[in-house]
């Protein structure tokens, strides 16, 4: 209905601004809510309708003084108010089909968000309301149905028809096209005349005492309206905010479970693989007769091969066949290199697996160190979770965590910040 950006002139409270960041696409809604929270604000009458329909000298008479500017032209283009007998009144700018120019924001802004009572103004001589009247006046019949804010119809200039058959068929293809909808017919020259003239029974005629009454009821009315439509936006706000809160938090809950799920699957993963790992070298470790690997070859050796040969060839093999398939499972996992910190200076080893078990191949007594005791499995599992827990994936999940966290509270601040309101009684 309303753009941010056409919220003019408003200093939000630091409530407010907790609210908009879980809501921005409320912000006129939160501006009239606190409106109708401030203590001791006047009642608002807003009289709305297309620009040379009469709507300021309407003012003029309802007041009883010349107190807004009159022209044939476009004169109204901010909003004029005066206050009148404990009243607020504003004359908004003209209605007009393109509301993307300011004056026809500002018109907007006083009818949804300053206005307590609506003058709907329709000047007689055009006739039949045209499509974007039509849709403005329903707009401002559901909106009363919702908020209890009333809104008059004022058919203007009465005087400028040729006779009352004229007006009788205006005011029946009107109630045509909006049907249950009542009528005030009033002429402001018809009201002036009489005054300054002392002729009371034009002054009736007019249309503006009978007017002028119906205002007065309207305004009595407007404590009862105004905490009737502050509960129900309050209310709103506070469905909205707590939805906003439960949402945010399942997200929270879904991204926790997530990283638990994923540590838990590594963790089970990487000991069966470690398990198995340890079985295959262990087996050749522990066969009978190991140990010749450690035997230097001599001379004489170069070219045979020889035991300590052939033993190492099969430590080689199983280290090999034992890195590739740690490797495999980390990279399924997305541990698939080194974060930019610790890279390397040699591009060739930027590589988890070398980074925890180094780049040689191991001797018996190294495999044993590491694979063959529980402290080294342990030390193993403890070294290639942490580069999981620094892989791009978890790392981007662990941000995901926080940064929901954070809208968590945000949405809590919010909750927070409602309660501050005080409602009218």
């Amino acid at each position: 209905m309303i753009e941010q950006n056409d919220i003019l002139g408003s200093a939000q409270t630091a409530a407010e601004r907790a609210i908009l960041l879980v809501l921005p696409e409320h912000i006129s809604h939160l501006e009239r809510l606190r409106l109708l929270t401030t203590p001791n604000r006047l009642p608002t009458v807003t009289v709305v309708g297309k620009y040379n329909h009469g709507k300021s000298r309407l003012l003029n008479e309802l007041l009883g003084q010349d107190q807004f500017s009159v022209a044939d032209k476009r004169e109204t283009i901010t909003l004029s108010s005066q206050t009148h007998h404990a009243v607020c009144w504003l004359d908004a700018p003209g209605l007009d089909a393109d509301i993307s120019l300011d004056d026809d924001r500002l018109a907007l802004r006083a009818v949804w968000i300053e206005s307590d009572i609506r003058l709907f103004v329709h000047t007689a001589k055009e006739g039949e309301l045209d499509g974007c009247e039509l849709d403005f006046l329903q707009q401002l019949r559901n909106d009363e149905a919702l908020t209890q804010r009333k809104t008059l119809f004022v058919l203007s200039q009465i005087d400028q028809l040729p006779g009352t058959s004229e007006l009788e068929n205006i005011l029946k293809a009107i109630g045509q096209q909006a049907p249950d909808t009542a009528f005030h017919a009033v002429s402001s020259t018809r009201h002036r005349q009489g005054q300054t003239e002392s002729k009371q029974l034009l002054v009736q005629k007019s249309g503006i005492p009978a007017l002028k009454d119906l205002i007065a009821d309207a305004v009595t009315n407007v404590p009862q309206a105004r905490a009737f439509e502050a509960a129900r936006l309050f209310e709103h706000f506070s469905t909205e905010l707590q939805q906003q809160h439960a949402l945010r938090q399942q997200r929270l809950e879904a991204l926790l479970q997530r990283q638990s799920d994923q540590r838990h699957q590594f963790d089970t993963g990487l000991h069966t693989v470690l398990a198995k790992v340890q079985t295959d070298l262990l087996a050749i470790i522990n066969a009978p007769g190991f140990g010749n690997s450690l035997t230097p070859d001599n001379a004489s050796d170069q070219y045979k091969l020889t035991a300590a040969k052939r033993e190492r060839a099969r430590i080689q093999v199983a280290y090999s066949r034992a890195c590739v398939e740690i490797d495999a499972f980390l990279a399924g996992h997305g541990v698939t290199g080194l974060s930019s910190e610790k890279t390397p200076v040699s591009g060739s080893l930027y590589t988890v697996m070398i980074a925890v078990l180094g780049i040689s191949v191991k001797h018996a007594r190294d495999l044993q160190r590491i694979f063959g005791s529980p402290s080294g499995i342990q030390q193993l599992h403890e070294a290639f979770t942490q580069y999981f827990n620094a892989s791009t994936d978890q790392v981007t999940l662990a941000q995901n965590i926080v940064a929901a966290k954070l809208q968590v509270n945000v949405a809590l601040d919010a909750i927070d910040a409602l309660a501050s309101f005080t409602l009218p009684a």
